[in-house]
């Protein structure tokens, strides 16, 4: 495998681009205000967990473009042209999966698209600059489904987390009640965690999510038991909160509800805990979502309305959960048939 200077050397030395270039790219500080900086206008755009995603990513690229000298806020965009980003490309295609080169190539997209409405970028050298193909593989999916009986136990393990009088716990009705939104409304984390009271619409099992991936909003509904769940913990926390405010609230081990707001890192410690309770290999918030559209997919629902629900901006994305086509193939392998002995 070629070394990636080389490679940029490469490109760079063919549209007759030196190393002065590359100097040329570091900002000198405070070149650019905040509300004209492309990097803080494109990270604005994004929602919470994205912005932070998409920084680091700029950081790593800003990195490779000038051997470590700038990060994404020190860079100057304006100086950039179609030679860095396919040199770019070229370098992220060998050191990353495509689905994680991608997406930083988005992030750079979005920067040149938000340097190019500033007017740092005219429109001929913006276009260009972005003009860059996808990166192609094949990759298997990450994560794991979980089965109808690992639901189960996790519900289980909640409901049995009771006091000594046998009345339950309040962090096992509010765990329950996350489980069934995790899975039964196909949240993120993040999503979960941004839920008002006002919401959810206990008559029709609607959720509105207004904090979504990229800042979208979209409406979902819970099964009636996850509607059922939901109900145990909100009939509990109505009695200490007010009828307003985080749908979720963070537990004290004495059973004290505090009027502040779960976090993501919240969530992922109460299922870790879970999960070690009911025995079962770990998993991750993102895999109840990807359990929820694995099964409806598998049940039969129209991709397009799972689409939908899961707030997917591309169809492409949700058919990666798709496993139907694993069943059919597990199913035509058994048509072999390998003598035993």
């Amino acid at each position: 495998m070629e070394n990636s200077e080389i490679i940029i050397g490469e490109i760079i030395d063919a549209t007759e681009t030196n190393a002065a270039s590359e100097n040329a790219l570091v900002l000198p500080s405070a070149a650019f205000s905040p509300d004209r900086h492309p990097t803080l206008i494109y990270l604005a755009s994004l929602s919470p967990g994205s912005r932070r995603t998409m920084k680091t990513a700029l950081d790593a690229m800003a990195a490779i473009l000038t051997s470590g000298r700038c990060d994404a806020l020190s860079l100057d965009w304006s100086q950039i042209r179609f030679s860095h980003g396919a040199a770019l490309r070229a370098i992220l295609a060998q050191r990353y999966a495509p689905a994680t080169a991608n997406k930083m190539l988005a992030a750079w997209r979005g920067v040149l698209k938000a340097a190019w409405r500033l007017e740092l970028l005219n429109s001929e050298d913006y276009g260009r600059a972005v003009d860059l193909g996808a990166i192609r593989g094949e990759t298997l999916p990450k994560g794991r489904a979980l089965s109808a009986g690992e639901l189960r136990a996790l519900l289980e393990v909640c409901a049995r987390d009771i006091y000594k009088d046998a009345t339950p716990r309040e962090s096992g009705l509010r765990d329950a009640a996350i489980l069934a939104v995790l899975y039964g409304g196909g949240l993120r984390r993040s999503e979960v965690v941004a839920l008002d009271l006002d919401d959810y619409d206990a008559d029709s099992g609607a959720l509105t999510v207004r904090r979504g991936k990229g800042s979208k909003a979209r409406i979902t509904y819970l099964p009636s038991g996850g509607q059922s769940r939901l109900s145990r913990w909100l009939e509990l926390r109505n009695r200490f909160s007010p009828l307003e405010g985080p749908l979720f609230h963070p537990i004290h081990r004495s059973g004290k509800i505090f009027l502040s707001r779960l976090t993501d890192q919240a969530i992922l410690a109460l299922l870790q805990r879970r999960a070690l309770q009911a025995g079962l290999k770990p998993f991750s918030p993102h895999d109840l979502r990807r359990t929820f559209i694995s099964d409806l997919l598998d049940a039969g629902a129209d991709i397009a309305t799972v689409q939908k629900l899961a707030g997917h901006s591309n169809v492409q994305t949700t058919a990666r959960y798709d496993r139907r086509g694993e069943v059919a193939k597990q199913k035509a392998a058994s048509l072999l048939h390998i003598p035993e002995n």
